[in-house]
């Protein structure tokens, strides 16, 4: 069981909150062992959209595997809301020194970078405060523009509606990409708004469509992204010919069936080997027969 634990600071933004939270619950309504605890320095929680929220005063027993997310705050200086008190802030040290991730929402990041996390790393928050966050964490490099940014087990990103596509990363990272979109397309969230393409997961980059047939695919593709998938199989499950899928799936992508799965493989790869995999046990791993096409395909993106 994988507890992703919510600190929640005063005045914080529900979305903030609610969309990491809601792709956590749905991945344990799949099946995924995972489990929302929500902590605070006082019970009662005021947010920004005048809902009151009640947490936890104590914290749980944390293990490497679980998660610590920082949701953002309604504010127009960091300086003035998020502050935490010391005990916390080396709560938030204490579980990244065991090996566990922790992850801020938009303003969220402040409290990260009052706990020295942000220090030699890279970062993003929300692009109204991304300059004062450079100026307050001067060792920390502020990715501007981004949706999220990944370091060494400390995960930021740009503001409410982006803890999402966070969440869905996270997701996709410990279970898989099939896994990440089955997720998304419960919550019907398919758009990707802005980011760098590096940042955001190629599940979401290429679902900003409404071809039903093109989705089934997709669906089956994301869910055997390392198996061999010919082009008629693929057909019969949208229930086309594969000229009308090959052309429909483009319309709606910009990609083939084929193009789309490497970009799947690739995506998934560069976890592994970011992970401590060699590039033939990655290669392998995502149903390439070896890594000289996972090089050529690393090479060109």
């Amino acid at each position: 069981m994988t507890r992703v634990v919510f600190l929640l600071v005063p005045h914080l933004h529900l979305l903030d909150l609610a969309g990491p939270a809601q792709v956590f619950s749905t991945a344990a309504d799949f099946g995924h062992a995972y489990e929302t605890r929500y902590v605070a320095e006082q019970e009662d929680i005021p947010t920004a959209q005048g809902v009151p929220l009640r947490a936890a005063t104590g914290w749980p027993d944390l293990t490497p595997d679980d998660l610590v997310i920082v949701p953002g705050w309604r504010s127009r200086t960091l300086t003035r809301n998020g502050l935490l008190r010391d005990a916390t802030l080396q709560r938030l040290r204490d579980h990244h020194a065991a090996g566990g991730v922790v992850a801020s929402v938009c303003a969220g990041a402040d409290a990260l970078g009052r706990a020295g996390l942000l220090d030699g790393r890279r970062c993003t928050t929300h692009h109204d405060v991304q300059d004062e966050l450079a100026r307050r964490y001067p060792r920390a490099t502020v990715v501007r523009d981004v949706l999220y940014v990944v370091d060494d087990r400390v995960v930021t990103s740009a503001g409410i509606a982006s803890g999402i596509d966070l969440a869905l990363h996270l997701v996709a990272g410990r279970h898989g990409p099939g896994a990440a979109a089955r997720v998304a397309r419960n919550m019907v969230v398919y758009a990707r708004r802005n980011g760098d393409d590096q940042q955001t997961s190629a599940m979401l980059r290429h679902r900003a469509h409404l071809s039903d047939a093109v989705h089934r695919v997709q669906d089956l593709i994301d869910a055997r992204f390392s198996e061999h998938l010919a082009l008629a199989d693929l057909a019969a499950t949208s229930g086309v010919s594969e000229r009308t899928l090959t052309r429909r799936f483009g319309e709606a992508t910009g990609l083939t069936p084929l193009r789309y799965q490497q970009l799947l493989r690739v995506e998934r790869a560069e976890h592994l080997i970011s992970h401590g995999s060699t590039i033939e046990s990655a290669a392998r791993t995502v149903g390439f027969e070896d890594a000289r096409m996972l090089r050529r395909l690393r090479a060109r993106a």
